[in-house]
């Protein structure tokens, strides 16, 4: 263990008063008495702090009380109690964990110490009221913070867990900006090689996959997001790069992106109209085709 009085400098006499603010809130945390507002300062000053995370990891306890905070709400999951009080002291103690999930020194023991497990729990949960739903927000948040990093290790370990179902799940009945982090998670896991392999591994994978983005896009055709369209987008041109995969999405992409339907939606958006155009050409490239140019069906 590290001492935190070992940390590095800080020049200003402001910076070093605001300094040992953080240790002594950071030494809080160890305490049940103390811990929810310390939970609660920290998280306000995690995006000013940059060395955070590794005093977080590296102090005693630390960790052990920020997944105390969230064992201690197992209970409230089911049958769903969950108050919003309740929600966002977890919710706090979730944003400590992003900062270690996302930085570079914390990341790897971060996975190797397997915390992201603690939060799927919360991403099971099925309620919509605003308590669990800021909840599930907060939890996909961390994910998203690991994936965002784009390293092989994140995707390695993700892929032996349970959280690709989990997002499809909420890709297809979360809030709307539940959907647009569990589809950036998805998109992340597809843009890695070993990802898309594993989707396109079995039948049964890839259909669940299809069968759920192609519910999203006939949801978004009825209430458009452009942000939550440009994902399910990129999600569908990778899967088009696996030859399989693309062979099915020749039968079944949905209409409405062949079509104009986004046409209004897209007018400012030159990337994911380049991404859908891409996707098309994909689908069409390497057809058969009889003389009069018209695709043969698939004998």
């Amino acid at each position: 263990m590290h001492s935190l009085a070992t940390a590095a400098p800080v020049p200003t006499t402001l910076a070093q008063v605001d300094r040992e603010k953080i240790y002594q809130w950071i030494n809080e945390l160890s305490s049940p008495e103390t811990r929810e507002n310390a939970l609660l300062e920290l998280s306000k000053k995690r995006e000013s702090v940059p060395d955070l995370a590794p005093m977080l990891w590296h102090s005693f306890g630390t960790i052990a009380a920020l997944l105390q905070e969230i064992v201690n709400i197992y209970p409230s999951i089911n049958p769903p109690t969950l108050t919003a009080h309740q929600s966002n002291r977890v919710c706090n103690a979730l944003a400590l964990l992003q900062c270690v999930a996302s930085h570079p020194e914390t990341r790897s023991a971060f996975l190797a110490a397997h915390i992201p497990l603690f939060l799927y729990p919360f991403l099971h949960t099925v309620s919509k009221t605003r308590p669990f739903e800021y909840l599930r927000l907060t939890s996909l948040g961390v994910i998203g913070a690991l994936v965002k990093t784009d390293e092989q290790e994140v995707i390695n370990f993700l892929l032996t867990t349970e959280i690709i179902p989990l997002c499809l799940r909420i890709m297809e009945s979360g809030s709307e900006l539940s959907k647009t982090v569990a589809t950036f998670i998805l998109q992340k896991i597809l843009l890695d090689d070993t990802g898309l392999a594993y989707i396109c591994q079995t039948y049964e994978r890839f259909s669940h996959v299809a069968m759920i983005l192609g519910k999203m896009v006939l949801q978004l055709s009825k209430e458009p997001s452009a942000r939550l369209l440009k994902h399910v987008v990129r999600c569908y041109l990778r899967l088009s790069d696996n030859p399989r995969a693309r062979e099915a999405l020749r039968q079944c992409l949905p209409d409405q992106l062949k079509d104009t339907t986004f046409a209004q939606v897209l007018k400012d958006d030159t990337t994911t109209k380049r991404w859908l155009a891409q996707l098309v050409k994909n689908l069409q490239e390497g057809q058969v085709t009889d003389p009069r140019g018209i695709p043969l069906p698939p004998q």
